[in-house]
């Protein structure tokens, strides 16, 4: 995998907008403001916006090509040094038959993203470029009041300062979505997320011992999308990695998931894999029931009892996240319950 070169203050980094795009809508414009704020006075960022970042959610929705010319504009810009996309959505998927691997390959850039992001990241795997998944404009980048401690520190060791080995820990609180939420409104912009301390940490459900693994993954409610297209990984490809998944804010129903790891298994992928790590879930109600689908999915059904699943990471929907490296290696110390970076995210 290439490895892209790690942010320097001055350099440029370019805004675009390949799923949804709520960017754009007058309602949500308020979140750029702060976003590139951040940007430009906390890291010493230059913000460069791509042409149709803002052109709002039915232009987007309607001109998937147009989402994918501003990717590989932003690629083939050599004045571009990271791309930072907007939000997730449901559709990025669209965006496949405009996509140049080659641009890709030829120009790696940090990407980051997440959620339905991911079907750019395994666009990014294909082409043999690492991305990055985590710290979006919407989310992280333009979080009220301040980007909470755990990410900033987490965008910092991974984009900016690269350290030889990284020690991934678990937040020391989280963020209540469903009772507590604090909505995308300009009138919130003062009002900080109520974090609370965290009880349980990273969990072990099943599986045990150490393992190392390039990380590989996303968000799971995306892979039904991915599975037969040219960027969903043969079987072969998932051989030692360490697979991540997340589940998004809208709270798939217990069966969906035991579908969609029921899938996975069929691929014979499980069989394949060291381990999984599994991202808090978005909603705290499914953190007991989720767990247990896990458990049926991969150690009753494919018969991997054996396989270590570290549950309750934070990646994905559940703040505060941090950032994975995608194609990095990572050790998984079961025993200990702790995940560690074996190399420098970035060049």
């Amino acid at each position: 995998m290439l490895k892209p070169k790690h942010l320097c203050p001055g350099d440029t980094v370019a805004i675009v907008s390949l799923s949804a795009g709520t960017l754009g809508e007058p309602w949500a414009i308020h979140k750029l403001r702060i976003a590139r704020q951040r940007l430009e006075e906390d890291y010493g960022l230059k913000v460069k916006l791509m042409p149709n970042a803002l052109k709002g959610r039915q232009y987007l929705y309607e001109h998937p090509e147009a989402r994918a010319a501003d990717w590989m504009e932003a690629f083939r810009d050599p004045e571009v040094k990271a791309i930072f996309n907007a939000i997730g959505g449901d559709d990025t998927i669209r965006l496949l038959p405009y996509i140049d691997f080659d641009v890709i390959r030829n120009n790696p850039k940090i990407f980051t993203g997440f959620s339905d992001t991911s079907s750019n990241h395994f666009m990014m795997y294909k082409a043999g470029v690492m991305s990055y998944y985590g710290a979006s404009i919407m989310t992280n980048f333009s979080e009220y009041v301040k980007i909470n401690d755990y990410t900033a520190k987490a965008i910092r060791d991974t984009l900016f300062d690269p350290k030889p080995e990284l020690e991934i820990p678990s937040a020391p609180y989280w963020y209540d979505d469903e009772d507590e939420k604090i909505w995308w409104k300009e009138e919130n912009i003062n009002t900080p997320r109520q974090y609370h301390p965290e009880e349980i940490g990273y969990e072990l459900i099943q599986g045990g011992g150490v393992v190392e693994g390039e990380l590989l993954g996303g968000c799971i409610d995306v892979f039904p999308e991915l599975i037969g297209t040219p960027v969903w990984p043969a079987r072969e490809e998932w051989r030692g990695k360490l697979l991540f998944i997340e589940t998004s804010e809208v709270d798939i129903p217990e069966h969906y998931l035991l579908w969609y790891l029921r899938g996975l298994a069929a691929q014979g992928i499980f069989d394949e894999i060291c381990g999984i790590l599994v991202g808090k879930p978005a909603r705290r109600s499914k953190y007991e029931p989720y767990k247990e689908v896990y458990r049926k999915a991969v150690g009753f059904e494919a018969g991997r009892p054996d396989l270590p699943i570290l549950y309750n990471v934070n990646f994905g929907h559940a703040e505060p996240i941090g950032v994975l490296p995608i194609g990095a290696r990572c050790r998984l110390d079961a025993e200990r319950k702790t995940l560690t970076l074996l190399e420098p995210a970035t060049a």
